[in-house]
Formats: structure tokens, C-alpha cells, sequence
């Protein structure tokens, strides 16, 4: 391998450590345990109800605004300790990828917001291969139905994902339809499936276990102002959201403690709605997930890859 290839290799290599591989901020570990441990989403604090998780699942998840600052967003929740589980949506533009969306069974050649001005960002449509989006509202001939533009949430807009001890970022891209015989929610493209799980993901394989937490973010703050729509690549499009992610998650959770996994970091107590969590902040994040995780193992991988490469300089 010539000089200058093997550096093009380690620079993209730098990259998509840094990118694919993001702990959670401890305040948003102490909101997710809160959110876990604080039992069912009623009253007030739910926006709607009746949703399915999962089609067995007795239609007991909500948009839930319980703990979350006023007027800021929503997350979904189940009952109980319950969230959400991850299934795959590989609607949008089907070029590129590796054919895991090929076992998909629903498969929809656009997504519900798409991109309205395909000259300007250079793309017509989303595509699950590349870009991390959510499944997010309740459209259809059925009961109940939920639009999240009614509470501030923009189309294409940033969520947090909180998924296999990490956290990634995604947009707002498609919606929930009448295509099953409940309106079921807790869904996301194969690209940020794949971020939170690993290549083990396909079109028809998810991840089954209510512990995902999708946070959306209200108002025109959240809509991203440096996407690259048109980026080849998860990791570049999840670049030039990530800068913009960081500062919702820190005003909303109040802290700006979000680094690269693999990292030991001295996270800044706030004065936050999850502080009076903090204490047992890490305990619990333990209880409620797997130790470690394919993507804890990526900086291991990503310092080997490197030696190698040095070593063919």
C-alpha cells in the first residue's frame, strides 16, 4: 500500500472513531434511570396514549413528557420500567448499502419528510443506509394518532437515541403508519440501528428489549443547520449533526459532558431536572444495561487498525 493511501486510511480511520463511539452525558444517564424508574407515563405528562410497542404489547406506550422541561420535546414510554425497542425502517432512497435492508418485508420507496429541495441539499430522500433517522408519530385510519408538530417538533429535526450504553444522534424522518393492525411506534433506520447495535441488524432483525430511549426535541433550535444530506456515509452525516446534538442534550439535561467511548471523563455535576439522581447515577445505568456492548469494543479495534496501518508507512 503506498504512503499516501495508508494516511487517507488512518485519517478516515481517527474519524469514525470519534464519531460512532459516544457516552452518555451523566445527567442524561440520570434522566434515562429516572425516566425507567419513575413507572408509567399518565395525566399531564402524556401527550397521547395507546401505542404497541411491540403488536403483543397490550397498546401501553405513550409520548411522555414526564421529568423533561416544559415545552421541550417528548421520549417514548412503556409501562413500568419500560421504554421503547428498536425496530428497522428502510423506507427512502435504496441505493447504496449492503443488502441487509433486502430482508425488509415493508420496504416503501420514500420516507414521510424526505428533502423538499433535492437541488439543494443534493439528495432526494433519506436513505436508511446512510442517514439515522426516527419513526416518530402516529399517521393512518386508526385510533390513536399523534403528530408531533402539534408540541414544537419539527420534520427532520434532531432526536437523542440512548441505545446499547451509548448515545446517538439521528433525525426526525418518517412516521408511523397504518400499515399494521395497531399504531405501533419504537422504530429507526438501519444506519443508526447499526450505530447502536452492530452489523447484526437487518431490515427484519432489531432489537427486541424496551430500554431505547428517543428523546425529541421541540422548536427551531433542533433542526439541523450543518447536515450534510448529502454525505456517502453514517459516520460523515452523524459528524455534522453530533456538534448540534451536544448543545440540545446540555440545555436541556445541563450537562456538556459528552465524550468519546473508551474514555475515562470527569463529567461536571449541573444543577439539572436529574440531579437528585446523580448519586446513584452509575448503579443504575448498570442495572439497566449490558456491561460493555459491541460498540465499547470499537476504540480497542480502532487503535489496533491504526498500529497496522502505522506500521505499513
Amino acid at each position: 500500500m503506498r504512503p499516501g493511501s495508508v494516511l487517507v486510511t488512518i485519517t478516515a480511520t481517527l474519524f469514525a472513531c470519534q464519531v460512532t463511539a459516544k457516552n452518555v452525558p451523566s445527567a442524561l444517564k440520570a434522566f434515562y434511570n429516572k425516566a425507567r424508574s419513575g413507572g408509567d407515563c399518565t395525566g399531564a405528562d402524556a401527550l397521547q396514549t395507546g401505542f404497541y410497542n411491540t403488536e403483543r404489547s397490550g397498546g401501553q406506550t405513550t409520548y411522555c413528557t414526564k421529568y423533561l422541561p416544559t415545552g421541550k420535546g417528548f421520549y417514548l414510554k412503556g409501562p413500568g420500567s419500560d421504554l421503547a425497542n428498536m425496530d428497522i425502517d428502510c423506507d427512502g432512497e435504496q441505493s447504496s448499502g449492503d443488502g441487509r435492508c433486502k430482508s425488509s418485508t415493508d420496504t416503501q420507496g420514500q420516507t414521510r419528510w424526505g428533502l423538499r429541495h433535492p437541488e439543494k441539499y443534493g439528495v432526494g430522500d433519506l436513505n436508511a443506509n446512510i442517514h439515522p433517522y426516527v419513526v416518530l408519530g402516529n399517521e393512518g385510519s386508526y385510533c390513536p394518532t399523534f403528530d408531533p408538530r402539534t408540541v414544537g417538533v419539527e420534520p427532520l429535526s434532531i432526536v437523542a437515541v440512548v441505545c446499547g450504553d451509548e448515545l446517538v444522534y439521528g433525525v426526525w424522518g418518517d412516521t408511523n403508519g397504518d400499515d399494521n393492525e395497531h399504531p405501533m411506534v419504537g422504530e429507526a433506520s438501519l444506519a443508526l440501528a447499526t450505530a447502536c447495535y452492530g452489523p447484526s441488524i437487518s431490515g427484519n432483525s432489531g432489537h427486541d428489549e424496551a430500554d431505547v430511549l428517543y428523546i425529541a426535541f421541540a422548536g427551531k433550535e433542533a433542526v439541523p443547520t450543518g447536515a450534510r444530506w448529502e454525505a456517502d456515509s453514517y459516520e460523515a452525516f452523524e459528524e455534522s449533526i453530533t456538534a448540534q446534538g451536544d448543545k440540545l442534550v446540555a440545555k436541556s439535561f445541563g450537562d456538556k459532558s459528552t465524550t468519546a467511548s473508551g474514555s475515562d471523563p470527569q463529567h461536571t455535576t449541573s444543577s439539572s431536572n436529574a440531579d437528585n439522581d446523580s448519586d446513584n447515577d452509575d448503579e443504575g445505568w448498570k442495572q439497566n444495561h449490558k456491561s460493555g456492548g459491541w460498540r465499547n469494543t470499537i476504540p480497542r479495534l480502532c487503535y489496533i487498525t491504526l498500529i497496522v496501518l502505522i506500521a505499513l508507512v
